[in-house]
């Protein structure tokens, strides 16, 4: 069995993330840490492409209760592991960076970019021992070209873009791919918050993005197909920015 761990995988991005690989065939590890409704509904949807999947529940940023939950993930599927892993939990403090409170630094690198080390340290080594893997991570429009009032989000996603390519070399010869996938402005509850008549103005596509636009671009990386594609960073804002 091919098992896929999808971070966020509750809500927007992350649930189409997870029905995607569902339809190409995954068992699918549905990562939540509130949302446990959502993440039912999710496993639902991932159910109804066919597959099958569970839920895990733990904080991406606690180093802790992601190596207790995978732990015991793990030690109930020996010999088995996690071939797909999406980094895609991610959370939005904005605030101009002269008026940014400590704690808005700390919760969104903490949860966006700390996350990327503590799950992909415990996952990677599996891939190279079973000389195959997909690790790809979801950033975004702000961490390629920064975004005013989102310094910290812009830092922490432009830190998982360096570490992507850097990884990727690291692993490349053991089979395992590393590349990210930087979403533009998408329809989901993160930008529910957000002027979409303003912004979709000055989109060359003239609409916000879907979420299953996003999570074609996993599918195909995730894929055999994507076996040469490593290290790179996959726009997908309707032109946006390029």
């Amino acid at each position: 069995m091919n098992f896929a761990l999808v971070t966020g995988g509750s809500r927007g991005i992350g649930r189409a993330i997870c029905i995607k690989l569902a339809a190409m065939g995954y068992h699918i590890l549905i990562n939540y840490n509130t949302s446990q409704q959502e993440a039912e509904t999710t496993l639902q949807l991932v159910r109804g492409q066919g597959s099958d999947g569970e839920i895990l529940k733990f904080d991406v940023a606690s180093q802790e209760e992601i190596e207790l939950s995978l732990g015991q993930w793990q030690a109930a599927h020996e010999g088995e592991y996690i071939s797909i892993l999406v980094n895609n939990a991610g959370i939005r403090k904005d605030a101009l960076l002269m008026w940014m409170k400590n704690e808005e630094w700390h919760d969104v690198i903490n949860t966006n970019l700390h996350s990327f080390l503590y799950l992909t340290r415990h996952l990677v080594k599996h891939m190279i021992l079973k000389k195959w893997g997909r690790i790809i991570n979801i950033v975004s429009l702000s961490g390629v070209k920064g975004l005013p009032g989102q310094a910290n989000y812009s830092a922490a996603k432009a830190g998982m873009i360096g570490a992507t390519k850097a990884l990727a070399q690291e692993v490349a010869k053991k089979y395992v791919t590393v590349n990210a996938v930087a979403p533009g402005y998408v329809r989901t509850d993160m930008t529910q918050d957000l002027d979409e008549t303003q912004l979709k103005a000055m989109i060359p596509a003239g609409r916000f993005g879907k979420p299953e636009e996003v999570a074609a671009v996993v599918g195909f990386l995730a894929s055999a197909e994507a076996s040469y594609v490593t290290g790179a960073v996959i726009n997908v804002n309707g032109g946006l920015y390029t």
